[in-house]
């Protein structure tokens, strides 16, 4: 069992120099002077994990956008919240496009995340790993390929667009293969939603439908991403079968806008025969209890979804799943 995490938001820029400010930056400090640091609640962080630890999945991955404004002392904030929350070998971290605002030395930001995003073959972290080196990662656990790619890359004002590029789309069609052959079960970690019916223009992944051929042909049992703030149910047909595509909202969000409460998955897969059965249990925040409660859970067999009827009752609205109709070009 694993659990997938997005968008947690979890730094305070609030100390930060007005001279960090003269870039694109100012922009996102004005939203989380107006909204974000009234949605996104530490007390609703720290029932998050009180879950994780009662619930205690055999990993974590978590894709992107961890700060506000990706400024260095929110990596360093972050990289400290991560060391408490558990080891690298249980926790993949992928950015997202709040981590890439402007262009920033490697050292001083995602570099202090290394150990919990590069793969497991990856050399000794002294030897000069960039940026570039990274992605695509690959991690293996329990029969499991977790691939995480990067989407994050710096925009112009007013967009919170991504891309993978054509040097990861090629290493990425390279793994896809071979942990096809190697029989695992391949999971896709990216920020942004790889579907073009998921979010609007200005925060679409670019290169999309690139990254969805890559996807078709060599084939992907599961894709997971973030950045939409909201749960999203999609599928893709690929040479394995129909594919879920999986997005869950922000794990910090107090909802102050409808269908935005925090919530994250899990996720159980097994294998039946030549098959893969998943099954996904959606767990939210409740604000009557101040915790996180089970709300859904659902299987996919052989790409097809069934609903489990068991969806609680706690009035939570931010865990609706949206179905999705599958994803055209």
């Amino acid at each position: 069992m694993f659990a997938h995490l997005s968008d947690l938001h979890l730094s305070d820029p609030s100390g930060v120099r007005t001279r960090d400010l003269l870039n694109k930056r100012m922009l996102g400090y004005l939203s989380w002077r107006r909204h974000r640091r009234e949605e996104h609640s530490g007390e609703v962080v720290n029932a998050l994990v009180r879950d994780l630890k009662r619930v205690d999945p055999r990993h974590i991955v978590i894709t992107g956008d961890l700060t506000h404004l990706g400024l260095p002392e929110e990596f360093r904030e972050v990289s400290e919240w991560l060391s408490e929350l558990g080891p690298p070998g249980g926790i993949t971290v992928i950015p997202g496009n709040h981590e890439t605002y402007i262009d920033t030395r490697w050292n001083d930001t995602m570099a202090r995340w290394l150990p919990y995003m590069v793969s497991d073959t990856a050399p000794a972290l002294s030897t000069g790993i960039t940026s570039e080196t990274v992605f695509p990662s690959l991690r293996v656990r329990d029969g499991i390929a977790f691939l995480g790619v990067s989407s994050a890359k710096p925009s112009a004002p007013f967009l919170a667009i991504g891309s993978v590029g054509s040097a990861q789309l090629e290493a990425l069609d390279r793994l896809l293969l071979e942990t096809g052959q190697m029989k695992l079960y391949r999971v896709l970690l990216i920020h942004h939603p790889p579907l073009k019916e998921t979010l609007g223009w200005r925060k679409r992944l670019v290169d999309a439908k690139r990254l969805r051929d890559v996807l078709r042909r060599r084939g992907v049992e599961l894709v997971l991403h973030g950045h939409a703030h909201r749960p999203a149910d999609g599928y893709l047909e690929t040479s394995a079968g129909v594919s879920p595509v999986i997005g869950v909202p922000s794990g910090s969000a107090i909802g102050l806008k409808l269908g935005r409460r925090a919530g994250y998955n899990l996720y159980r897969v097994t294998r039946t025969g030549k098959d893969w059965e998943l099954t996904v249990e959606s767990r939210g925040y409740s604000p009557e209890s101040g915790e996180f409660v089970s709300v859904d859970t659902r299987d996919h067999k052989g790409g097809k979804q069934q609903n489990q009827g068991n969806r609680s009752q706690s009035g939570d609205q931010g865990i609706q799943l949206q179905h999705q109709s599958q994803v055209g070009d």
